[in-house]
């Protein structure tokens, strides 16, 4: 490269590849992409060349890439090992550009860390625009007490139900003050994150908010007490005991696994991103199964019931439109949902209708080809209530039909992660509400899902 004085910065490291000192713009990069200085090289290309170069004994150079949340940079970085105190590297770096990072790449990595943080999140709520809760769900055994409380005390402000950490001041604050808030939680002795995501189009959480709450560690390991007690207990293990644990892990698998595969730690090289693109899928379809082995012990427990309430279907549909609209996005396909002044009342477990949903319109979406539709439209019938979820997909013969409902029923695909167990276990939530589920099909043509359910006569 010349001689030193054409280098714009030098830095050291040492055995452990931390980087004990630096000049700008190189500590400032370092501290903007999350490290500390001194502390492990945080630039994960730097970082790279680094280790190759102490590993092998090479003085090494090349171009580098990195993103520091706010600038895109490119420079040419020359490594020489041994340098500091033997084992370590001396860094030098020059022809340093940097330039902004373009809009949507920045709203882009925004939805990334999104569905991240949903993916690690041990409890989920919809709040409405003064951030009180609506609905709440969690598996996680050390959350089962506040998870009930938001639910029997619902239309209060969630901050009611957490201790925020380091704040006095009166609640609710702004959003943007709670988001990435460290807060406690009676009955678990882990701390949460809280992250808040808002709703609506034209000012952000003018529809609400989805809030996310993500523990700063997993649970060490599940009660064993319960599952030891053999009978019933034992038979549930998994549903109450295992699968939150088991889920802890493999959600912070994915969620590194994304991490990776979006490039949002730094640039990567295409065929390390696959890799980590294989691992989050692999990661998504062992979730996916945990939790359909858990919801059958749940639906086929002798005492199971649901809990009837007064709902709109056609909330529930917009709600399960919205929540699957980037995965349908992906593959072209659009969501038709019912429209915002549509309303159809029913008596029926808010949860379990969503759970259903949210089953029949991720199918009709896996199913369908590219550039489809989906339709989700409502309608009465006397008595009962009809929520119809009909795709374009390859469609069902008559004897599909039949066996479509069956337990581990797959018709015969493979590799697609399903577990044959989704619409199962939907057809025992539907009759569980005194209502049902049925399919009218034929090949080619489609399918047509429909969910039906009381008709709440008092509500409409």
């Amino acid at each position: 490269m010349g001689t030193a004085g054409a280098f714009l910065a030098r830095a050291t490291s040492d055995a452990q590849d931390r980087l004990i000192e630096a000049d700008e713009p190189l500590a400032t990069l370092q501290r903007r992409c999350g490290g500390e200085l001194p502390g492990t090289i945080a630039v994960p290309a730097l970082l790279e060349l680094v280790r190759r170069s102490r590993r092998y004994g090479l003085r090494l150079a090349q171009a580098i890439n990195a993103q520091d949340g706010q600038e895109q940079i490119t420079a040419w970085v020359e490594v020489t090992p041994g340098e500091h105190d033997g084992e370590g590297c001396s860094i030098a770096l020059a022809n340093w550009q940097a330039s902004a990072i373009p809009v949507e790449d920045l709203v882009e990595n925004a939805m990334r860390r999104t569905t991240i943080e949903r993916h690690l999140a041990e409890l989920t709520a919809r709040l409405d625009p003064q951030q009180r809760v609506l609905t709440v769900e969690s598996n996680a055994v050390d959350l089962e007490g506040v998870t009930a409380r938001m639910r029997e005390a619902a239309g209060r402000v969630w901050t009611d139900f957490v201790t925020i950490a380091g704040s006095s001041h009166r609640q609710p604050l702004h959003w943007r003050l709670l988001d990435g808030a460290t807060v406690q939680i009676e009955g678990s002795a882990r701390n949460w994150k809280a992250t808040l995501i808002p709703l609506g189009a034209q000012q952000a959480g003018s529809a609400g908010f989805e809030l996310l709450l993500v523990a700063d560690r997993p649970l060490s390991q599940p009660d064993s007490g319960r599952a030891a007690q053999g009978g019933k207990a034992a038979r549930a293990a998994l549903g109450r005991d295992l699968a939150p644990v088991l889920r802890q892990p493999i959600a912070r698998i994915i969620a590194n696994a994304e991490t990776i595969r979006t490039r949002l730690a730094g640039p990567l090289a295409e065929e390390y991103s696959n890799y980590a693109a294989d691992i989050a899928m692999a990661g998504n379809h062992l979730l996916a199964l945990i939790d359909d082995l858990a919801d059958l012990e749940v639906v086929e427990a002798e005492d199971f019931t649901t809990a009837p309430d007064r709902i709109d279907l056609a909330d529930v549909a917009r709600r399960a439109a919205g929540i699957l609209g980037v995965r349908a996005q992906e593959k072209g396909i659009v969501i038709d949902a019912p429209e915002h002044d549509e309303s159809l009342p029913a008596i029926a477990e808010f949860r379990r209708v969503l759970q259903i949903l949210l089953n029949l319109v991720g199918n009709a979406i896996r199913y369908s080809p590219e550039g489809s539709a989906i339709w989700l439209r409502l309608e009465a019938q006397g008595d009962m209530a009809r929520l119809i979820v009909a795709d374009q997909g390859p469609g069902l013969d008559e004897g599909q039909q039949v066996r479509v409902f069956e337990k581990f029923e797959r018709l015969g695909r493979s590799g697609d992660g399903g577990s044959g167990l989704g619409l199962y276990i939907s057809r025992r939530l539907a009759r569980a509400m005194d209502g049902d589920l049925t399919v009218e099909s034929a090949p080619g043509q489609g399918a047509r899902f429909i969910l039906t359910l009381p008709v709440d006569n008092v509500g409409g």
